[in-house]
């Protein structure tokens, strides 16, 4: 029988989702701060630890490192909801946390889509094997890169940005979700300062996460890093972040240029922003032989059916392997349906992804 951490402070949140978790047929075990939690961690290998951010004693940020350190789990934060509580996810995500969710004491938990994305992400990271979180545990924390080295130019004030100039003519698309943080990361610091495309992220997050993510990313990438917001025209040499909440489209203006429009309506997608509805957007403005799409870890299928798509229409897409996703859900399920041109490595992608002409 698995084994699940569920460490906060709250005895309302500990008993909220242990009845959720216990559904799954696992055994639950709480802690009441991260000195405990570490402490049953260093003597119990659990499948799953879900952390709360603000607890007495330790807070679980500290814990996350601690029990990295001693004994690699898939560890799942509990956050709120607000941008001080998004920083600190963000940080726990680079220290080896897997994901997060929202804390139930701020949702209203009897609604069916937050205990399915409740259950969703601790049943993955179950399946998560040691030897991949040994790897996520040993990756160095990032550092900001000098401000100095980042010798580019802004996004204008009036919201279209300006690096390159003519119309935008490739775009590369980026897709991922649960262990995805850190990949886009890691893309982010590698592209070169001249990169000739325009590049789009879904990263499945919530709004205060978004902005967040983009501000972190925007401090060590080459290329400027900016959250999307409707009608914000695209150029080459740029990296948007799709908003939490809302669907990343785009449309053509009268002039030729590529506009960002933000789509609020949910589409009967899962996920808001979805991938699907950004590679499949992309179609309508790009030819095929224009778009680039990746498809990274992740729970679920989002994304498969547009690598279908793209593919068909003559783009080149790429699918993380198994090899290094630490949930090989949607590249599997791309694969699977025929819509990936190379499946690789991730260490690979990002080489592919530096040498893009």
């Amino acid at each position: 029988m698995k084994k699940v951490l569920i460490a906060d402070d709250s005895a309302l949140v500990r008993k909220q989702l242990t009845e959720i978790i216990q559904t799954l047929g696992f055994e639950i075990d709480t802690a009441r701060n991260g000195a405990e939690a570490v402490q049953k961690a260093t003597d119990t290998q659990y499948d799953v630890i879900t952390m709360d951010i603000n607890m007495p004693v330790m807070d679980g940020l500290t814990a996350v490192e601690k029990i990295m350190q001693v004994r690699p789990t898939p560890i799942l934060m509990i956050s709120s909801l607000t941008t001080q509580s998004a920083g600190i996810t963000m940080e726990a995500l680079d220290l080896g946390a897997v994901d997060y969710i929202a804390k139930p004491g701020t949702m209203n938990v009897g609604k069916a889509e937050n205990r399915d994305d409740i259950l969703q992400k601790v049943q993955s990271l179950s399946r998560i094997s040691p030897r991949r979180l040994k790897t996520i545990a040993r990756r160095p924390a990032q550092r900001e890169r000098p401000v100095a080295v980042r010798e580019r130019v802004r996004p204008s004030e009036e919201g279209s940005a300006t690096t390159v100039s003519g119309n935008v003519t490739k775009i590369l698309l980026i897709g991922s979700s649960t262990g995805g943080p850190g990949l886009i990361e890691q893309i982010c610091r590698s592209l070169p300062k001249d990169f000739p495309y325009a590049v789009c992220i879904v990263q499945h997050m919530p709004e205060q996460f978004t902005a967040a993510f983009a501000t972190r990313l925007d401090k060590v990438s080459l290329l400027p890093v900016v959250e999307c917001k409707d009608h914000l025209e695209l150029s080459n040499g740029i990296v948007y972040i799709a908003r939490g909440g809302i669907h990343l489209h785009f449309a053509k203006k009268v002039t030729g240029k590529i506009v960002i429009r933000e789509e609020k309506g949910k589409n009967n997608r899962f996920f808001q922003p979805s991938v699907d509805e950004m590679f499949e957007s992309a179609l309508k403005v790009f030819s095929g032989e224009q778009i680039t799409a990746v498809l990274l870890t992740g729970i679920g299928d989002d994304g498969a059916e547009g690598m279908v798509k793209i593919k068909k229409a003559g783009g080149f897409t790429i699918g993380e392997s198994e090899e290094t996703a630490t949930v090989y859900g949607m590249p599997r399920e791309a694969y699977e349906r025929g819509g990936v041109c190379q499946q690789l490595a991730f260490p690979k992608i990002l080489k592919a992804l530096q040498t893009l002409r």
